[in-house]
């Protein structure tokens, strides 16, 4: 086959979406539901983070940047997914799914480097209390914030650039809702068994940073139940509750999607999957963050107070 047929495919054709005429415009409103949801649930703790003076802490710090992160984490995808909905040609470009990988991936890479910090960070606030203030120091923190950032960035990129050096000779069809790494492998016209080194990588990523997580909660939860009173028991764990169960949802979705290999992959399960981890597990971050912790309810009813008392004064 001569190289000028090699990348001929230029376009993308997603098989994971329901026909419109098999009821795919219903599941339109209920993603566009979500997606708003998501945005304005994040959006909110991050501005009440930023706005109550009360918050300014590392911890809510770090809350307020992976709210932001978790905002653009599922804008790679959805608006995607929602224009595939009601479009009878469900496609994408090459350079668009290559950018779709990047941004989707990278901002999930910055969120789970963010939570290895969060961890840590509640790890040396119950842990060891007295020196917490002289180790989390404001400068501390925003550069943990930026370095999560920017490894997250970089750290895909190349292997975005080596992808795009692939030959694609068909088929387009990609058996997902959006594009993944696996799925698109599978459609280059060069050895298959890159997509199995693809996966030892993100299983070991996924583990390692699930490792040291796993770690210093573990290490949080002895301290924890070593506390005489049941009051400062009560009041420790609440400090790291809300942590441990968005470190569950967004590490046990990943691990759902990555902690298997290419032989396993069906399309109906791939898809569940897919959604649990870009649409369902950000769907409840904004919940656990401002349901279960007070101090974050207090400073929402505050921002929507004081845009309350604004727009009557303005009148």
């Amino acid at each position: 086959m001569e190289n000028g047929n090699l990348s001929s495919v230029t376009v993308f054709v997603f098989t994971g979406f329901p026909q419109l005429k098999n009821g795919g415009l219903l599941y339109f409103f209920p993603l566009l539901f979500i997606y708003i949801f998501i945005v304005t649930g994040n959006l909110m703790i991050f501005f009440a983070v930023r706005l109550d003076t009360r918050l300014h802490n590392p911890m809510y710090n770090f809350i307020s940047i992976f709210s932001f992160l978790e905002m653009w984490y599922t804008t790679a995808t959805i608006p995607k997914m929602l224009s595939n909905l009601i479009s009878e040609q469900k496609t994408i470009s090459f350079i668009g799914c290559l950018l779709q990988m990047y941004f989707f991936h990278s901002l999930g890479n910055s969120e789970g480097t963010l939570l290895t910090v969060m961890a840590i960070d509640r790890y040396i606030a119950i842990c060891n209390p007295l020196r917490y203030s002289n180790i989390m120091t404001p400068r501390l923190c925003a550069q943990l914030t930026t370095g999560s950032c920017i490894f997250g960035f970089l750290i895909l990129l190349p292997e975005i650039v080596w992808i795009s050096t692939l030959p694609f000779c068909g088929p387009n069809q990609i058996s997902q809702i959006f594009c993944d790494f696996t799925p698109l492998l599978k459609l280059a016209c060069t050895d298959a068994s890159v997509i199995l080194v693809q996966d030892v990588i993100h299983a070991l990523a996924i583990l390692i940073t699930s490792l040291i997580i796993s770690l210093s909660y573990l290490r949080i939860i002895v301290v924890i139940l070593s506390i005489s009173s049941t009051e400062g028991r009560k009041k420790a764990f609440s400090t790291c509750a809300a942590h441990i169960a968005v470190f569950l949802l967004f590490f046990g979705s990943v691990a759902l999607m990555y902690l298997r290999f290419s032989a396993t992959y069906t399309p109906f399960w791939d898809n569940t999957i897919a959604l649990t981890f870009s649409v369902f597990a950000p769907l409840f971050n904004p919940i656990i963050y401002s349901l279960r912790n007070k101090d974050m309810k207090d400073a929402i009813n505050k921002l929507f107070c004081c845009q309350k008392v604004s727009s009557e004064s303005g009148r």
